[in-house]
């Protein structure tokens, strides 16, 4: 097709492209070719160093300047550098603030149109994330993994591995330096977006996030939801081991750590001085029936 014609039928809406199994049509055929891929599960092209396969040559181009370390997509206003034109538009809103994607529900906003995907499942109560051992379910694919502690996204540098790969390329920053947003307040630098926004409550005071039951005012939605708890009593984060809840799952995280490290190494540092007999844990109190 000429680029002519094919810029003719894009403002025409023309779509003359009809994909045979399920009838949606496109107003390009490399579209309907993608499509049918997709829906065949077809991935024709392939890496020839790693041989990942892919559903376009687009997407096997943009793949191989992981290995070739080329970045062709520079942002105008920090130099920033990214593999894909998309991963640089993306990067700067973090600059403009903007907020292209809007909920047509309750009119919250959101830089990128999957996070709004996903907040508009809270309104329509869809959950199509399912763990197959308990067949709980979720409206996004990271609280599932979070759920059964999947981690797919690890760190090429020191192994530490994560549920989404913003967190890993957030992490990443830790080893090259990179602290991209800054305050401009103070000048203070952060790897973080959200620590960013965290930090620039410090300097307005502000507490925008209120409990409804006491009206205690909190700088982060997280510790507004922690602070629920009380009121409710809630206690999501159960350990695996014990059976113990906690409100927080730092706290869990602290209770595997303290109870539990020793429960897997065997470890067991606390003696009876009459019998001799070893604990992984101090219990008090313990009564020695020697």
């Amino acid at each position: 097709m000429e680029k002519s014609e094919k810029i003719t039928e894009i403002h025409s809406e023309e779509k003359p492209h009809h994909c045979d199994v399920c009838g949606k049509s496109f107003s390009d055929n490399s579209d309907l070719t993608k499509h049918k891929c997709i829906q065949s599960g077809m991935k024709p092209y392939q890496c020839d160093i790693c041989g990942q396969l892919f559903i376009s040559s687009g997407k096997l181009t943009a793949h191989m300047r992981i290995h070739t370390g080329e970045k062709p997509y520079h942002c105008d206003i920090c130099g920033k550098s990214f593999i894909r034109n998309n991963d640089m538009t993306r990067h700067k809103r973090i600059h403009t603030g903007e907020k292209s994607y809007h909920c047509d529900i309750c009119g919250k906003s959101f830089i990128e149109s999957s996070n709004l995907n996903a907040h508009k499942r809270i309104h329509t109560g869809d959950k199509p994330y399912n763990c197959d051992i308990c067949g709980k379910s979720f409206f996004r694919r990271n609280d599932l993994r979070r759920h059964t502690r999947e981690q797919p996204y690890h760190c090429d540098i020191c192994g530490k591995s994560f549920t989404k790969s913003s967190n890993l390329a957030a992490h990443k920053r830790i080893h090259t330096g990179d602290k991209p947003y800054n305050c401009d307040i103070c000048g203070k630098f952060f790897f973080r977006r959200n620590d960013l926004r965290r930090h620039t409550r410090i300097h307005t005071g502000m507490k925008p996030y209120q409990c409804d039951i006491c009206d205690k005012s909190f700088t982060e939605s997280s510790k507004l939801t922690a602070h629920k708890r009380i009121h409710t009593g809630e206690k999501p984060y159960q350990c695996d081991i014990c059976g113990k809840s906690f409100t927080k799952s730092s706290n869990l995280t602290a209770h595997y750590l303290t109870k539990h490290k020793r429960f897997h190494s065997g470890e067991r540092p606390y003696h009876c001085e009459i019998c001799g007999k070893s604990f992984s844990q101090r219990e008090k109190p313990y009564y020695c029936d020697v």
